[in-house]
Parts: structure tokens; sequence; C-alpha cells
């Protein structure tokens, strides 16, 4: 029978849609901001937990997501075949479930509860969490195949992401003000619920700002011979063909680059996140308003650097802005390295001096005020944060690209198992580094207030050692593996207008380059040679054995 056009028809995003599609990045990264910034902090300092606990509770989660996250974005790529994904839409379905479900973010903020019940609690949002990062992530590769304009989509995101964070960090200092001025795990438990709202409503205006990829003419007459179902059998198969399809996305040569460049960035963060609010507290002798500021100082200029990253990428590419970031950030935990060993006169009574507000220490007219301490609270926090907000842009900047590269070599389009396998690695790799870094520091002899929730303790010089040590040295370990991997990384604006061009070739007929230098550039970036590109041969990058879309994408 005659299929009926049941998707919007193929058309150019607009500042809509990219704002639209980016709020999502208000729970992407919002939630991660909380989480990254404060769990381990709240676990440690108000719940009596310590902090290998606290690192298994974040961590262990996240080697779930081994499970969930590819199997969401295979899913939801093969959603089209049945009645669902047809008439609702193969990533808008899992939208729609986790919207009256995550102002349950709140519970993970409660005090007086036992491990298990964080441990559980935290399982349940990271599954919502997955649910909607994975087909979110999918939407703007799919609504454009321009250079620019994915660049646009992914500097909204980031903008969205790094006023969340901003959000995220001042929020604490905000409801102390307003509930009791001190430290209270009552701060936490608002601000999650205030976040849990907020993930609610925008992730029902992407629903209602996105739109997913049309089916091609392909597609179209394979969905005649589909229409009423898959088969049980190939239910059954699912778990096969996914994991062979998961693993076929590492045959992509810049994809398996993209991985080093992107867990380099990434994993730098997840050791300062969990490091610097201690490092503050035992270091700087700060409460929570204290991180709180300069947490939000730093987000900050994470937003800075995202608005002039986005130039950058459009402009030259990602990896000339990667490496910026690199020498950013390197150079503030140098900064604060060089702070603990030197100790500098009059930090700690001028610091003191400063009671609740910080910013008082830019006010030139006080009688205390010291371009020493101006420098050491504030440089070393303002370089960090232009160097991760771009360590955070080039990534997923990048990845709307990935499903290009790799239609280029299997004929088809899987903007799911890309963003499922990313999100894979990121979370196992995230889950190790978050359990190490708690595991490292409780050896080093770090205490919990467990008898004195909230109340600082002072710790022995060998935990502020190690705190220290690991702050700095495992993100600067982290970033030198990924700026090896980006001295071959090769995708750009000119490289990319090529690839979507020979593409379009092969998508004609085409089985030879259009010329030498279009050769070369495409089995760059692919990894592959001409001629066993678009699925031909044996050497296919996918499963042999796809599914019925792409099965017949190959004939």
């Amino acid at each position: 029978m005659q299929q009926k056009n049941l998707h919007p028809a193929a058309r150019e995003p607009n500042w809509i849609n990219y704002w639209g599609w980016g709020s999502g990045d208000m729970l992407g990264a919002g939630a991660q901001a909380v989480i990254t910034g404060w769990l381990f902090y709240f676990f440690t300092t108000f719940c009596g937990l310590s902090a290998v606990e606290a690192g298994l509770i974040l961590g262990l989660p996240r080697l779930l997501e081994a499970i969930t996250c590819p199997l969401i974005g295979y899913v939801s790529d093969n959603l089209r075949h049945t009645w669902v994904g047809r008439k609702i839409g193969r990533r808008k379905i899992f939208l729609l479930i986790t919207i009256p479900l995550l102002p349950s973010f709140a519970l993970i903020f409660r005090t007086g509860h036992t491990f298990y019940y964080y441990l559980f609690a935290f399982i349940f949002f990271e599954l919502l969490y997955t649910m909607f990062l994975i087909p979110w992530e999918t939407l703007a590769a799919e609504m454009t195949k321009d250079y620019k304009a994915k660049a646009k989509f992914a500097g909204a995101r980031m903008i969205v992401a790094q006023s969340s964070a901003i959000l995220a960090s001042y929020l604490p200092t905000l409801l102390i003000s307003q509930f009791g001025g001190k430290d209270s795990p009552d701060t936490f438990f608002w601000m999650a619920a205030i976040f849990g709202v907020i993930f609610s409503v925008v992730v029902l205006i992407v629903v209602l700002t996105s739109w997913e990829r049309p089916y091609g003419p392909r597609e179209q007459a394979v969905l005649s011979q589909t229409y009423g179902g898959v088969s049980l059998k190939a239910a059954l198969s699912l778990p096969v063909k996914m994991f062979r399809d998961l693993f076929s996305t590492l045959k992509i040569r810049a994809f398996r680059q993209h991985l080093s460049i992107y867990l380099g960035g990434y994993l730098s963060q997840d050791i300062f996140n969990t490091a610097f609010p201690i490092f503050v507290a035992t270091v700087l002798m700060g409460a929570t308003l204290v991180i709180s500021q300069l947490m939000t100082v730093m987000y900050v200029a994470q937003l800075i650097s995202v608005m002039v990253a986005i130039q950058i990428v459009i402009r030259t590419g990602p990896v000339l802005a990667y490496r910026i970031a690199i020498g950013l950030f390197g150079a503030a935990l140098l900064l604060y390295l060089g702070f603990y060993l030197a100790r500098p006169e009059g930090f700690e009574a001028g610091f003191q001096a400063l009671g609740a507000n910080l910013f008082g220490a830019l006010d030139p007219t006080r009688t205390e005020f010291s371009s020493a301490l101006v420098f050491w609270l504030f440089a070393p926090i303002v370089l960090a944060g232009l160097g991760r907000g771009t360590l955070n842009f080039v990534p997923w900047s990048v990845y709307n690209y990935l499903p290009d590269i790799d239609e280029a070599v299997t004929g088809q389009r899987r903007e799911g198992i890309f963003a499922g396998v990313m999100t894979l690695v990121r979370k196992v790799a995230q889950s190790a580094a978050i359990i190490a870094s708690g595991w490292i520091i409780d050896l080093g002899g770090y205490v919990s207030p467990k008898t004195r929730p909230g109340e600082l303790i002072v710790q022995t010089p060998e935990a502020i050692q190690t705190i220290t040590a690991l702050m700095v040295g495992g993100p600067l370990l982290m970033m030198l593996l990924g700026l090896v991997a980006s001295w071959s990384f090769r995708l750009n604006a000119g490289t990319h207008a090529v690839l979507v061009h020979e593409v379009e070739r092969l998508r004609n007929g085409a089985t030879e380059a259009q010329n030498e230098a279009n050769r070369q550039v495409v089995e760059d970036l692919t990894g592959w040679s001409y001629d066993r590109l678009w699925g031909r041969g044996n050497g296919s990058a996918a499963s042999s054995e796809a599914s019925p879309v792409q099965q017949h994408a190959r004939t």
C-alpha cells in the first residue's frame, strides 16, 4: 500500500530551532553541573558517607549505562520500523516519557538515608537522564547537514549548558542567603527541586521546536514492506546486531580520534570537579558559600569561552580551539599547584577578612585591598573556566559531523548509535575516574565529618597533599592524552564540505572520487579506501545483518 508522509519535510533550521534544541542542555549539562560540582561534597559533608562510598554512588550507575546507553541509541535508530516510531517519533517518544519523572532529581539530595537509598535514587535519575540525552543528541545532526548550522546548534547548546552551570554554582549562594545564611543540606534539596522542574520544562521545549530526519526514498520503499512491524525472530536478534553495530563505529578513523579528544577533555574535568570543592574546603578553608562563588566565576568564564570557541571552530576547525583550551586549563592547574607549594604570605588573613563575599576582594577602595589576594582568588579559576568551556564545546560540535563520515562508509545514517557509543564510553570512563578519585582521596587520609555534618574538619597534611596532587596531576594527564590524538585529527569546514560532496556522489552511484585531493580527504577521515566505501565488499563497517532499512540501503 502507499505510504503517507508521516514526518515533516526537510527544512532549514532558524534561531528558534537552534535555541529550542539547545535548551535541552539545561538538563544535559545542568544536571551534570549539579552532580559533579556538588554531589560528592554533599555526600561526604552532610550525609556521613566516606569518600569511597560517595565515589561508588557516583560511579556504579555509570557502569550500568554500558548497557542502557547503546541500547537506547540502537532502539531509537530502529523505532521507525514500528507504529510508535512512525506516529510519535523514534527520538521524541523517549523525551515524552521523561517529562513527568524528572522532578525526582530532588530525592537524591535528602539527608538521613542509607548508602543504598542514595545509590538507587541516583541510578533511577541516571536512567531518566540517559533516556533523554541519547535521543536528544541525535536531533541536531538530523536537522541539518550544513557545517555552519551544525556549529550553531553546538554553540547554542553550549551557551545554554554554561548558563545552567552558572545557575548550578550560584544557586546555593542565593538559597543560603534566603534560608538561614549558613551551610545546610536543605540548600541542596531546594536547588535540586528547582532544577527538576526546569528539566521538565526544557524537555517539552525540545519536543516542540525540533524535528527528526525525514525518510529518504529508499527508506520509504522499505517501510511499505515493514509496515506490519518487526518479526519475533528479528526482535530476538536485536542484541547481537546492536553490539555488532556498536563496535563497527570504532572502525571509523575520525571517530576513534574523536573519542580520545572527548575523553581527554571531559575526564580532566571529572577529576577536577571531584577534588576542587574539597581543595577549597581544606586548602582555602572555605565552606559551601566560598565554593559556590568560585564555581560561579569559573562557569561565567566558561560561557565566555564557548562564545569565542564557536567562531574558532567555524573558521578554522576544532583542533586549534582544543589546544588553546588545554593550554588555559593547564595553566590554571599549575597556578593552583604553585599556590599550594608557596602558601602566599598574608593570603589567609586577607581571605578570612572577606567574610561571605569573595567579590569584595575586587574593590580597590577597601583598606585591606591586596592585588596578590585578587590574583590567587580569581586568576586560576578564570583560566580554568576559559579552558573548560572550550573543552566542553569542541567534542559535541564534532559529534554533529560524525554521522556524515559514517554514512560515507556504510551508506547509513546512524546518529543514535554514535550518540550511544559516545555516552557509553564517556560514562564507563567517568565511572572509573570518579571511583578512583574517591578511593585516592580516602587513601590519602581525608576525614569525612560523619559526626558533625556541615562542619569543616582540619585535615592532615598528607590528606591535603593527596587532594592537591589528584586535582592537578589527574587532569593534566588526561589532557595530554587528548592533545596527542588531536595532532592527526583533520576534520574542519573544508574537509567536511569535501566529505558531504563525495557522499552525494556515492549516493548517486559514484565508485571513484571526483579527484585525488577529494579521495585523500575522505580516506583520511574514514580510514577506509575509497573503493570500499558505501558498504561495498565484505569490509563494510556496519553489520551484515542490519535492520530492514539498513539492509535495503546496501542494495
